[in-house]
């Protein structure tokens, strides 16, 4: 079997896993348990701009040539198409779990965009590591770094919807393995490159507006100093994280 092949599931499977998180946190009070969440989406905006600006993007303008328009067309369409989703399915990516002053959807329709959300990261982990292994291991560890706040705050909807925490946490489980699905599908069309250079050039647009239009609003709802600058010093490891893995997986 293709190396590649091997990474990309293995990376999957390790991005699905992190749906056992919620064991952690099952006796953790809500207010620590939202300071503990904000800090990993501050270092997850980092990761996710810095994949898309110090991997994704120089590695789709390479392959296409840097007159190639497509490739920033598809960056553009990863935005708008995010926005559309986000309008369709009433499904934003929040991380703040559930409460009286904060509510969510209910559980069902969570899942549903969770579901779209794992598909899509089975997509693009694939297609990253069939165009690079390199390109694959940063892709993964920026979607880990996403996925960290996600399934912890997916599991605080759910407990909020009426689920038990056990039931939680198996159906955070079984909705992650549809990013098996997704990456099938990318290797179903593992022989065309333009099409695995839409999909990369897709992500990197999907990231920029998950941490631009998501991720960032909800840390600017905090104004105090102290954890101010804790965010700006995540966001700041999650970029130095993304360059480190750019300086030290080019060499």
């Amino acid at each position: 079997m293709d190396q590649s092949i091997i990474f990309s599931f293995v990376g999957i499977g390790a991005v699905a896993a992190l749906s056992f998180l919620g064991f952690l946190f099952l006796g953790l009070k809500p207010e620590k348990l939202k300071t503990v969440i904000m800090v990993l989406v501050s270092f997850s905006a980092g990761a996710l701009i810095g994949d898309a600006f110090f991997h994704l993007i120089p590695e789709t303008v390479e392959s296409a040539g840097p007159k190639d328009i497509n490739a920033y067309i598809y960056i553009t369409l990863g935005i708008v198409i995010f926005f559309v989703l986000e309008k369709i399915i009433h499904w934003r990516h929040c991380h703040i779990p559930t409460s009286e002053d904060h509510p969510h959807e209910l559980g069902v329709m969570n899942l549903v965009g969770d579901g779209l959300h794992n598909f899509l990261d089975g997509l693009i982990i694939t297609s990253a590591f069939l165009v690079d292994i390199n390109l694959g291991i940063a892709t993964v560890f920026a979607v880990i770094a996403h996925e960290i706040p996600q399934k912890i705050g997916d599991f605080g909807i759910l407990v909020y919807a009426g689920y038990s925490k056990l039931r939680a946490i198996w159906l955070n489980l079984i909705f992650s393995l549809i990013s098996f699905a997704g990456g099938l599908l990318a290797l179903f069309f593992a022989g065309n490159p333009g099409l695995l250079m839409f999909l990369n050039s897709f992500t990197a647009g999907s990231f920029i507006y998950i941490a631009v239009a998501d991720l960032i609003p909800e840390m600017k709802k905090d104004h105090s100093l102290s954890n101010s600058s804790i965010q700006l010093l995540s966001i700041l490891l999650g970029l130095g994280m993304m360059l480190g893995f750019k300086l030290y997986l080019s060499e």
